[in-house]
């Protein structure tokens, strides 16, 4: 019966996600009347979590609980198993409480900060999807239920940094830190992957113990796929700029995500497969590199930082890296207090925050340190975050922005002709038909973009096998019944995606989604 409690622990929230939800999409919660009802729910569940995260650490201690829960499978292919299991260890049950405890003081918190705002309903559904994330992740007895919770603390993340949605620097810093920690996902997924193939499972106590059995590359590649999802996670260099995008937030939700709960993930990740890590030197050698460059990262551009949110950031910033450095360094103990302590202090800055702006309004900030002054280089360096925000957006952002674009073009002249999307009088069946109009003297003209690269090379090379049976068919009147039928198609098609985009049609794709996972 003590087992199947520990389900409630992160279950609890999440139902009060679902009650919130219902109560939205069926109108009985709405606008300010509506508030006592939702932050009741949520209050109540956190609360609820968290004395339930209490109960079973005391009942761990006392010998009541086993560490490893097993409550039954979720998934079974072959020999491939995925268990529903728990976790429940000092680090795990420890977190669990703490990061309980800071959930119910945001939730707290948010009443009056969040108070008649737009979006009131909408933030506490997600922290309180958040809260479900976070013990879901951190109780988690294996990696593919840890991955689950790792995701959906992800999707809230995106969710709450673009929360003023109409701002276009939200929505695009929301996009950044959702792109940039795909990165990280995929490191995790590849994990997974190799723990099944080497280890047999992905329980973690069975990838702890057959740590010791595998190979040094083997231990060493599944080490490296493990800490790139706790580098992105954690934001250490060269991931870190991200960090610093997400605080377009509200207050609350920077406190509980970047400076108490989720940006600590990455190193509770690390701590969570500390024996594998011991069997591969190479990967704590990296670890413990990446924390020392992202602490001294964190601290020098900190040095410049004139506003509290951007000075606790990279202060943030910086303590992780230390955790990071302990850990590669084999001083686990000392980077679980760490983490502990951290978390509970700076989730107190970032939510004393907005007094500290108050009282501090009639006041200079403080000057840049006098060493920094005296070298321009490193003042200048400190300024510009060490131009690693730019860098990443040379690197990735840009050339998938290009491949978007590129994309858009190709559906916008191929795809939407086809369909029988509604366009200009003078466009034809195929992309090529430009071209034909300009042969005709038809004086039709294009915007001037061009598809580049292996894209556009396929695109043209579509684009003339589709204009030679445009040629020999359509123009020649043998095929006007076939450009009929297709327009007919495609307006009928339009018909059925406008049903099917309407909400009570996508929240059953979504169950329907949702029972054919469990």
């Amino acid at each position: 019966m003590l087992d199947w409690l520990v389900l409630l622990i992160p279950g609890l929230p999440i139902l009060a996600v679902a009650a919130i939800g219902i109560g939205v999409i069926s109108g009985r919660i709405s606008g300010e009347p509506g508030e006592p009802v939702t932050r009741a729910l949520v209050i109540a569940a956190t609360l609820a979590s968290f004395v339930l995260a209490i109960a079973a650490f005391c009942a761990r201690q006392a010998g009541f609980v086993s560490e490893q829960v097993l409550l039954g499978t979720w998934l079974s292919s072959g020999n491939y198993v995925v268990n529903v299991s728990f976790t429940l260890n000092n680090v795990t049950l420890g977190l669990s409480v703490l990061f309980a405890l800071f959930s119910l003081m945001v939730a707290k918190f948010s009443v009056n900060y969040m108070h008649r705002e737009a979006g009131f309903h909408r933030f506490f559904l997600v922290l309180s999807l958040f809260a479900g994330a976070m013990q879901l992740l951190v109780l988690g007895g294996n990696a593919v239920l840890t991955f689950f919770g790792w995701e959906l603390a992800g999707v809230c993340s995106f969710l709450l940094i673009a929360y003023f949605y109409d701002r276009p620097v939200a929505s695009a810093n929301a996009t950044y830190v959702y792109v940039t920690n795909r990165i990280g996902d995929a490191g995790f997924i590849l994990g997974i992957v190799l723990a099944f193939a080497w280890t047999g499972g992905v329980e973690w106590p069975q990838i702890a113990q057959s740590a010791a059995t595998l190979d040094r590359f083997q231990a060493s590649l599944i080490a490296i796929c493990f800490l790139l999802a706790a580098a992105v996670k954690s934001a250490q260099v060269p991931f870190s700029p991200w960090v610093a995008r997400a605080m377009e937030g509200p207050t609350p939700s920077s406190a509980i995500f970047y400076g108490a709960v989720m940006i600590h993930a990455g190193v509770f990740l690390v701590l969570q497969l500390q024996p594998l890590f011991e069997a591969a030197p190479a990967a704590m050698a990296i670890m413990a590199a990446m924390g020392l460059v992202t602490a001294l990262y964190g601290f020098v551009s900190g040095l410049t930082q004139t506003d509290v949110k951007s000075a606790l950031i990279f202060s943030t910033t910086a303590q992780v890296g230390l955790m990071f450095l302990a850990c590669g360094l084999g001083w686990w103990q000392l980077a679980a207090w760490h983490l502990a302590t951290h978390a509970l202090l700076r989730g107190y800055q970032f939510l004393t925050a907005p007094s500290l702006l108050h009282h501090a309004a009639h006041h200079p900030t403080r000057p840049v340190p006098a060493f920094a002054g005296r070298f321009r280089w490193l003042y200048t360096a400190s300024l510009q975050r060490f131009w690693l925000d730019n860098l990443g957006y040379q690197l990735l952002a840009k050339p998938i922005a290009r491949v978007a674009t590129d994309l858009n073009v190709f559906d916008r002249r191929v795809v939407e002709e086809l369909v029988g999307l509604p366009a200009p009088a003078m466009r034809g069946l195929s992309a090529l038909a430009e071209r034909e109009e300009h042969h005709l003297g038809a004086g039709y003209r294009t915007d001037g973009r061009r598809v580049g690269g292996l894209p556009g090379i396929l695109t043209d090379l579509f684009a003339s096998a589709f204009h030679w049976f445009e040629e020999r068919l359509v123009l020649q009147g043998v095929g006007m019944d076939l450009v009929t039928l297709g327009r007919r198609f495609g307006r009928r098609l339009n018909r059925v995606e406008s049903i099917l985009a309407q909400p009570r049609y996508l929240i059953l794709f979504v169950f329907f989604t949702l029972l054919a996972t469990v």
